[in-house]
């Protein structure tokens, strides 16, 4: 079966939500100038939103892949935050810590040591945009076997070095398609795109792919500020 296929037939798992208006990316684009009264079927439907995207995610399953020469070289568009953050790849470290056994500094260097996932997927913004690049780093879930999670985190707070955090249930970061990317389509990335460290995944709306990513926090509890957007009132789950 070609990868469009697979593609075609996993589309309509999620045209359900589409369909109904539960789906994060319905509400999040209605949501960009919301009235009053939209922002209060907002409240009463989030939460329902939510447990629909949870009960979607299955922790193992791959979203279906593009071949590389679906690569979009000129779609994908570079969105700042405050400012881009100008990071000396050399002096860089990603730390790691929280509810784990073992807290880690980890140089690019000692990410590069560790095997390499590439993966061409499609990235999506709330904005209404999306593009096929292919995105090449360590799984987050092989940085969690060296960290080693207590059996108390469910949470996985991300902190960017230009301000930017973010918040992801755990069975979201611990994907198998979910990459801490240093390459874009077969090259080192570009700091425009998060260099030296970002989030890469499919199951993921663009707003909750951090870029500069300088720190990982595994927590018990969901953290107070959720991330930088949720925390102005987009959908928390993030979920495509």
């Amino acid at each position: 079966m070609s990868s469009s296929e697979k593609t075609n037939l996993y589309f309509p798992r999620r045209r359900f939500l589409q369909l109904s208006g539960f789906s994060s990316l319905g509400l999040l684009l209605n949501g960009c100038s919301m009235s009053l009264f939209d922002e209060q079927v907002f409240r009463i439907t989030e939460p329902l939103n939510q447990s629909l995207e949870e009960w979607l995610l299955n922790p193992e399953k791959l979203v279906p892949e593009f071949p590389a020469s679906a690569i979009e070289l000129d779609k994908l568009l570079v969105n700042t935050f405050d400012f881009t953050p100008q990071i000396d790849p050399q002096e860089f470290r990603l730390k790691i810590n929280g509810e784990v056994a073992r807290p880690l500094s980890l140089s690019m260097t000692d990410l590069e040591k560790m095997p390499l996932t590439t993966m061409t997927i499609r990235h999506v913004c709330v904005e209404g945009w999306a593009a096929i690049a292919q995105w090449g780093g360590v799984k987050l879930r092989e940085l969690a076997v060296l960290a080693q999670p207590s059996s108390k985190a469910r949470y996985v707070y991300f902190k960017s070095a230009d301000g930017y955090y973010e918040s992801w249930d755990i069975a979201s970061a611990l994907h198998p398609q979910t990459l801490m990317a240093y390459q874009k389509n077969g090259e080192t990335l570009p700091v425009d795109n998060g260099a030296p460290l970002r989030l890469a995944s499919p199951i993921k709306l663009g707003y909750k792919l951090s870029k500069w990513v300088t720190q990982i926090t595994f927590l018990s509890k969901k953290p107070k500020t959720l991330g930088y957007w949720e925390d102005q009132g987009y959908e928390w789950f993030g979920g495509i």
